[in-house]
């Protein structure tokens, strides 16, 4: 038995990262995953992990900026595999620069990937997640439990330098699941975030090691300056960065039935920052 039987996970941003050591870990746990991603070859690496250890996973390539994108996702996750019990609006990426010298680009570009995607996400999926348990709740007196994790930061919760757009998108998502958990409460749909503080992912490693994201046309540099990465390393007190399967466990624990009397919280997973 496992935590997340027969339940379907819609996990976006899951081909690399955290994204995909919780499509993995939910698949381990018996949920049907839709693994997306903005590039096609990755989610189809981590689908392809899942199905080959026996699971269930559709793979699709899903720009969340792109209200044709967001549309596609949903219906072919409907059409797909009949329901959204979880939703975990994870995708995006890092765009750094001190507020006196950030663009209204860059401010954009990151308010619209952390912020304004999941907000239109959990609005196209109404039919199937509010208005399903609505229709539950009036035949049966009660709907089964559906959950919705928004990703945010210790970026957002704490600040921090040289991140303006990326810490008021973080922040301002827990504002989002804050009050979701109110408004979607009666319906036994639980709303949660998880800030995460240093992960090692392609936004932390050593920006000399030269990854990029696409946007538009336009290559956004990923990665931390070494000097950076140890100073953040150093606050941290267990002494280390946290791994993608360490962050995707906070991430089971609020999609599962353990979680079902906890809704509007932000936990931190810093290392005890």
């Amino acid at each position: 038995m496992g935590l997340l039987d027969n339940k379907v996970a819609v996990i976006t941003g899951s081909g690399r990262g955290i994204g995909a050591a919780a499509a993995r870990l939910f698949a381990q746990h018996g949920a049907k995953v839709v693994v997306t991603d903005i590039d096609l070859a990755p989610a189809q690496e981590t689908a392809g992990a899942i199905t080959a250890a026996g699971g269930a996973a559709l793979a699709l390539k899903a720009d969340v900026t792109q209200a044709a994108d967001i549309e596609e996702l949903i219906g072919q996750t409907i059409s797909t595999f009949g329901a959204i019990d979880i939703l975990v609006n994870n995708a995006g990426y890092t765009w750094d620069g001190m507020m006196h010298k950030m663009t209204d680009e860059q401010w954009d570009a990151i308010i619209a990937v952390h912020l304004t995607a999941p907000f239109r996400i959990i609005r196209a999926a109404i039919p199937y997640m509010r208005e399903l348990a609505k229709k539950e709740k009036e035949a049966t007196g009660a709907a089964k439990a559906r959950k919705i994790i928004n990703v945010s930061s210790t970026s957002g919760t704490r600040g921090n330098v040289g991140q303006a757009n990326y810490a008021s998108a973080k922040l301002g998502v827990v504002g989002l699941t804050k009050t979701l958990a109110k408004e979607w409460g009666p319906f036994n749909i639980q709303v949660n975030a998880v800030a995460f503080g240093y992960i090692e992912t392609r936004l932390t490693q050593p920006d000399q090691e030269g990854a990029f994201t696409e946007r538009e046309g336009k290559k956004i540099k990923l990665g931390m300056p070494d000097p950076v990465r140890q100073m953040a390393i150093g606050s941290i007190p267990m002494g280390r960065p946290g791994t993608p399967d360490e962050a995707a466990g906070a991430l089971l624990f609020f999609a599962s039935d353990l979680s079902n009397f906890v809704s509007g919280q932000v936990l931190e997973v810093a290392g005890g920052m």
